[in-house]
This record gives structure tokens, sequence and C-alpha cells, in this order.
């Protein structure tokens, strides 16, 4: 922590932080013409909207919004669940937030932020996963966690989820951007995950309240810090008009690399990465196309071996399967059969086949396409 910052403009600097409707560098400009969040919330409102030129209802806004927040409150919570606030101004605060244009005033952390030299990527994606992008997501988050890549997500549903548990799996940091306080998890189903995140040293951010509910306006707002935080971006599945694209174009203001995977053109979760692609983003169809953009001066200690553009990834091993599983793949070897062909030869009934066949597809083991199914590339 600064030094150089007083415990009163600590906590003025977290109640100010609570007004979510202006830019965070708005918020650094109010500091800078004030010269400090202590005079900011000394003024009345019609005072300030003069010196500051805002609307006086604004004004008055900001001040409400600022003074409903209990800074000492956030603080202890905050310290009870052994988690930090910090400013731009302490030397913890993260170098690539920092040099964000709208780096927020205040950010909550709980567990380790990665250290300044750790290359990171942030993974992006639709909550309305395919099978073929939960294949993709595990595979590329688990090679990139393997190779010792520090994977940044958003906790949300479908490819933030795949993304992180693949590096939870290998018992590794990941880092989890989310648009709510860290005081609650959402989706609520990833309270597991979000724990196993922070056993196994990776970090939960946010730049609001500690007990702030999730709204839509709020995860477009922390898809910045997502990007700010990583080199290069990989966007999985999404609608042309979806939060992984705001995090692309918001990475690619900063001048950060921006890289897609192909998806099958008549999927409507493929819009996105497809249309990046067609703009010039880079195709990922390795975790060796994502290396690559990762810059020279993060890639000490990484593994070199998953630079080569042959995948070095050992095969999934089919002792993890059980003996059903197993047949099947016996079954599919090295072609393509249809589940009716599965079903005869295993003497299975159609509705259990398709079970088997899907787990296999959604575990990477398996793709299907036109209806035959083959040992998956991915």
């Amino acid at each position: 922590m600064n030094p150089a910052i007083s415990t009163a403009e600590r906590l003025a600097r977290i109640q100010l932080n609570a007004f979510l409707y202006f830019r965070a560098d708005w918020l650094e400009r109010l500091i800078e013409i004030f010269g400090s969040a202590q005079e900011i919330l000394r003024q009345d409102a019609n005072t300030l909207a003069k010196e500051a030129n805002l609307n006086p209802d604004t004004a008055a806004h900001l001040l409400r919004e600022a003074f409903a927040v209990n800074p000492q409150e956030e603080w202890d919570k905050t310290t009870a669940l052994g988690g930090h606030i910090y400013l731009p101004q302490d030397e913890e605060y993260p170098q690539s937030l920092r040099n964000c244009k709208e780096a927020p005033i205040a950010i909550y952390v709980l567990g380790q932020l990665p250290p300044e030299n750790q290359a990171c990527v942030a993974m992006v994606g639709t909550r309305k996963i395919t099978p073929y992008g939960r294949r993709v997501a595990r595979k590329l988050a688990e090679e990139l966690t393997a190779c010792g890549v520090t994977v940044v997500s958003g906790l949300a549903r479908g490819i933030d989820s795949e993304c992180q548990a693949a590096a939870v799996r290998l018992k590794k940091p990941t880092v989890a951007v989310i648009g709510t306080g860290i005081g609650r998890c959402y989706p609520p189903e990833n309270r597991a995950l979000e724990k196993a995140i922070l056993e196994h040293g990776g970090a939960v951010i946010s730049e609001l309240p500690f007990n702030k509910p999730p709204n839509a306006f709020h995860f477009p707002r922390r898809n910045r810090i997502i990007a700010a935080l990583s080199q290069p971006v990989v966007v999985i599945e999404g609608e042309v008009k979806s939060g992984a694209l705001i995090t692309a174009k918001l990475a690619l203001e900063m001048g950060k690399d921006v890289l897609a995977v192909p998806g099958p053109i008549d999927s409507p979760v493929s819009g996105g990465p497809n249309s990046l692609i067609r703009q010039g983003a880079g195709v990922v169809t390795s975790v060796a196309d994502i290396l690559d953009y990762i810059p020279q001066e993060f890639r000490f200690g990484l593994d070199e071996r998953y630079f080569e553009h042959t995948s070095c990834a050992p095969d999934k091993p089919l002792e993890n399967l059980t003996q059903e599983q197993q047949q099947v793949m016996a079954c599919v070897g090295s072609g393509q059969v249809s589940l009716d062909q599965v079903a005869e030869q295993l003497n299975l009934d159609v509705p259990q086949t398709a079970g088997l066949l899907f787990e296999l597809e959604v575990k990477g083991f398996l793709a299907c396409e036109n209806g035959l199914y083959s040992k998956s590339k991915f």
C-alpha cells in the first residue's frame, strides 16, 4: 500500500468508486480538479456541479451513491475474506491495468494477482456454449495453463467457466474478473469454482462495491479489465453482438492483439469469431497460434514445446473413461460411425448409446459431423 495516501483519502476514494455511471478517468479528473476525493465529498451538489461543469442532478446522484457506501465496512468485509482494496497509486495495483485509459480508481482483490512479468491470456466467449466450443475451450485452456500461461476470464457461464475450470483441474492459477462485488458469486453455481480458483493461487477481481449484485451494464465495464490484464485476447464463441465482441473491441482500442477460433458457419455463436477473422483477427487452430502473440518479455519460464505448431499435448488418457465409454471409443476406431452402428455393435439401446456419445463429445474425445462420429482433433 502507498503510505503517501492517508487512510481518510483511501476511504474517500472507495466511496467515490461506488459511483458507477462515470468513466473511471472522469472520476480521476474530478480528483485532479478538487485535489482529493475527500474534498469532492465535502461539496454540496450545486458547488460540485458548478466547479466540475456537471449537471446538478448528476452531481447530486454522484454524492448520493458515494454516501450510500460505508467505506470502512467495505474495507473490513474485504479484509475478513483475506482480500485487499488497491488504488492505482499502490505498488500492488497491476501495471497493465494502470496503463489502461480507464483504469478503475479502486479494485477489490481476493487471492494472488499474477506477477507483472507473468504471461496472461484472456479467453472469452458465449454463455450459450456448444459441444464444439466446450471442447476447444477446454483443450486450449488446459494447454495454455500447462505451458505456464495464466488464463484470464470472467467466471460467467459457458466459455469462461470452461476455461477457468481447466486451469483449476491442473491446480494452476487463473484470474476471474467478475461483474458483481467480491462478496457475491454470480452465477451462484460457480461458487465451488471460485473457491478452487483461490485455493490454487489465482485471483478474483472486481471494481464494484463489496455486495453489489449483478447488473447488465456491469459486465461490459468489467470486460475492459479482462482486456487490460491480458495479451492477447482470444474469442472462442459468441454472437456478432455479444459481450465477447465488446471485450475484443476494447482490446483493440488498447492496442492488444485479438485472436479468434473459427467455427461452423451455420452456428450463430460462431458469428462473432468468424466476423473478427474476416476483419483481420488472428486465427487460432492450436495453442501455438496463441503463444505466438505473447510478447517476448513474458515468455520466460514457459514450456517451449507448446510453441511448436504441431500438437505436443499427450493423447487424452482413455483410462479416465468408464468401461462403456472405452468400448464406444474402440468401436469408433480411426473411422466414422453412426449412432445406429455403435448401438448395434455394442448391443445397446439407442438412448443409452446417444448418452454415451454425447458424454464423449463433451469430454472432447469425439466429434460429430453430419451424424457421423469420429475421434476429435481437439
